[in-house]
């Protein structure tokens, strides 16, 4: 039986919280506080997200990827059809570059490392997520000490490939669980938010076709 905490209500932050970086006929990049969901989820209470604050500010917006709720950091919109088609093409191809900041207990002994653990679904245990060897599907990430610390240290993570919860599972899996996660975490983790910031987006722009590349700082840092 999982001893996790129990959910929270969902209360997100104000909709002025949710920032805009870019925006032209095609694309929006937004950067997402952390407790606020990517798109509407399932019931009254959570309608609310970055998806519904875009479309009520800039008409019809389209849905390209997303961030955990607690994840915070860029987030890219498409604002036609077309250009979701294109974008989506581009996430479905590992065509897009993402950097992630996270913040995670202890050191890890060495500088950089690559995770090559295969993540399939906990089924009795949803939302979660398990490394499953056996039957689970094929996940890639790096990652790089930026600045240690007694406690805990900062890294650039770069995801290869595209699962859920892919950074919190493998980060966990090798000892460094992200501080504030309440799925993968400890009692040793325990802080005011998820400490992981989508802090890097790069891909060609959908109608150019020119690398356009966006940047935040963790608000954790």
């Amino acid at each position: 039986m999982s001893t996790r905490p129990a959910p929270r209500p969902y209360s997100p932050p104000p909709a002025d919280t949710l920032t805009i970086h870019y925006i032209d006929a095609d694309i929006i990049v937004a950067e997402k506080p952390s407790g606020l969901l990517s798109v509407p989820g399932r019931g009254k209470d959570r309608q609310f997200s970055a998806l519904s604050i875009l479309t009520e500010r800039f008409g019809e917006t389209f849905i390209v990827h997303r961030l955990d709720m607690d994840t915070s950091g860029l987030i890219a919109f498409a604002r036609n059809r077309e250009a979701q088609s294109a974008m989506s093409s581009l996430f479905e191809s590992k065509s897009v570059e993402k950097r992630y900041m996270a913040k995670v207990l202890g050191a890890p002994a060495e500088e950089a490392g690559r995770i090559t653990l295969a993540i399939g679904r906990r089924w009795e245990d949803r939302p979660a997520r398990c490394i499953d060897e056996v039957s689970g599907k094929p996940s890639e990430t790096l990652w790089q000490v930026k600045r240690r610390g007694d406690h805990a240290s900062l890294l650039e993570v770069t995801p290869l490939t595209g699962r859920t919860h892919q950074i919190r599972l493998h980060l966990a899996a090798i000892g460094h669980p992200i501080l504030g996660d309440r799925l993968y975490g400890t009692v040793e983790t325990v802080s005011e938010r998820l400490c992981l910031h989508a802090g890097a987006l790069a891909f060609d722009h959908p109608r150019s076709e020119k690398i356009v590349t966006f940047e935040s700082s963790a608000p954790f840092d």
